[in-house]
């Protein structure tokens, strides 16, 4: 009796074990990284939100391009400005509410980047010292800027598609002192039916097994960046 219970068990037992592979795959989609520079990670209090800046610009051809604060590249494709204006300003909601870090706004970095631009002294000043600068003269521990490379709406409804919603995009949080990396993350995803990526359940699930929005696609990334970010929220009281 019992070896015919045990015998009854195995199917059970096997799917769980291929759903936890599954499961554990799927949530490899989003990978952040930290260079040599930022390994022994110093205390951050406070980070400016430069936020984020289109790869290309509207009228511009699809092309690899070359990210100059990491140096890595990514095929990518125009990305309206509304989008980066969006994209900006979830994060730093989204940042205000996390609670980790004393934060600069975004408008106050672009105050001194455009100051910055405005001297002759800067001319042709690299990207990462452009950072730097920024970091230095708000006195942060940190500058936080990242790249949108694709922003593909879907055409379709919630629950059928011509065309998925396809988003690419980058954070890294800089050191104003050296210019070291002290993380990076990205997230790269087109939103695929489960039957076509099997190791795509946690978008599955997040999604509601429904066709997301670019928006709705490009806040799982957001929300998921925030989470691998280094240090942690303080406790809420109560």
């Amino acid at each position: 009796m019992f070896e015919r219970a045990r015998r009854k068990s195995r199917p059970l037992f096997w799917l769980l074990a291929i759903l936890l592979l599954v499961w554990t795959w799927g949530c490899r989609g989003q990978k952040a990284s930290v260079s040599p520079g930022g390994m022994f990670r110093p205390q951050i209090k406070s980070v400016v939100v430069v936020g984020f800046l289109a790869a290309m610009s509207e009228g511009e051809t699809p092309d690899l391009v070359r990210n100059p604060i990491t140096g890595t590249s990514l095929m990518s494709q125009p990305v309206p400005q509304d989008v980066v204006r969006l994209l900006t300003g979830r994060l730093f909601d989204m940042l205000v509410s996390d609670g980790r870090w004393r934060l600069i706004p975004p408008g106050q970095a672009k105050g001194v980047i455009e100051s910055i631009l405005g001297s002759d002294a800067q001319v042709g000043i690299s990207s990462l010292k452009m950072l730097q600068e920024v970091g230095n003269s708000l006195g942060a521990d940190a500058v936080l800027a990242g790249y949108v490379y694709r922003w593909q709406e879907r055409i379709g409804t919630d629950f059928g598609v011509e065309q998925p919603a396809s988003v690419a995009f980058d954070l890294s949080l800089v050191r104003p002192t050296d210019g070291a990396i002290i993380w990076r993350g990205s997230f790269d995803k087109t939103q695929r039916s489960l039957f076509e990526n099997l190791f795509d359940v946690s978008t599955y699930i997040k999604s509601d097994g429904r066709w997301l929005t670019a928006e709705k696609l490009g806040m799982i990334g957001l929300e998921g960046l925030l989470g691998q970010m280094p240090g942690k929220p303080p406790k809420k009281e109560g």
